[in-house]
């Protein structure tokens, strides 16, 4: 497909026109972006700087932190900028490069907490082998594993995203750059690269998905034979990933593993899971 040049920008209408709300909104975004930024850089800080946190959980959790901090780097500073002007524009190289990034980090995360799924496996089933399996050479495999993960995923993204001709409206009804907003602005036939999307985006976060429960069910049938110490100790672990888990793939799904659409909820779940929940909540 030969890319027009019409559309050189793109408008985001944001999430609201509202002036009073684009005020609020701004003084709620920003103090959100900062308790993000805080919350993730303290456990970098604190996993890295005490030499007793070497187990693989800190270190796939203070892995976790850094592509959480990316990941909200890449959304927030942006929309809340944007807040404070009446009309909202990204540049076409720009829009390319936060679709990139944003599915790049967005897809790592994904694969991480399957790593993060199967760490807590090892160590709660095969406590006695734990250190032999989650030795630094499995630990650093399963750390490369969500980068080129995430990699590829983003990569699928964007080649389709710029090859794609865009003659004009050059209006995105939403706060980022992403695929499905950008589908509908093409101005050829995208039937068939949306089904290419949802089984890269969608199947990703549903395979992920349904996994992780079936993981996380093993691990809790498991512990009922441990002792009354032990299944608390797992459960306050697992409950935490339980939690994040469920946070995050069940918007992610909604999301991504259906028909390419835009509905007016669309822009309030990506404010949950890319700068609420994942940033600033898994601190």
């Amino acid at each position: 497909m030969t890319q027009c040049n019409n559309v050189t920008e793109f408008v985001l209408l944001g999430l609201t026109q509202d002036p009073d709300g684009q005020k609020a909104l701004f003084i709620l975004f920003l103090l959100s972006y900062m308790m993000t930024i805080v919350g993730n850089l303290a456990i970098l800080v604190t996993v890295t700087a005490n030499p007793s946190l070497v187990s693989p959980m800190y270190f796939f959790l203070a892995y976790l932190s850094l592509i959480d901090t990316a990941y909200s780097t890449t959304i927030s500073p942006k929309m809340i900028i944007d807040l404070l002007h009446e009309k909202k524009t990204i540049y076409f190289p720009e829009c390319m490069s936060q679709l990139f990034v944003a599915h790049f980090f967005g897809g790592a995360e994904v694969f991480l907490l399957v790593a993060m799924a199967y760490d807590r496996y090892v160590a709660i089933c095969k406590p006695l082998h734990y250190s032999t399996i989650m030795n630094r050479r499995v630990c650093i495999l399963l750390l490369l594993v969500p980068w080129a993960g995430g990699f590829a995923h983003s990569f699928v993204q964007i080649v389709f995203a710029y090859s794609l001709p865009y003659c004009g409206p050059n209006i995105i009804d939403h706060f980022v750059c992403d695929i499905y907003p950008l589908l509908e602005l093409a101005c050829t036939e995208t039937y068939f690269i949306g089904l290419i999307v949802v089984a890269n985006g969608g199947a990703i976060c549903m395979v992920a998905f349904i996994f992780l429960l079936i993981s996380y069910g093993i691990i809790l049938n498991s512990i009922k034979t441990h002792s009354q110490e032990g299944r608390c100790k797992a459960l306050s672990t697992c409950s935490a990933h339980i939690t994040i888990v469920v946070l995050f793939f069940v918007p992610c799904i909604f999301m991504y593993v259906r028909p390419v659409s835009n509905f007016p909820i669309d822009k309030f779940v990506t404010v949950f899971y890319t700068v609420v929940k994942a940033p600033m909540l898994n601190p």
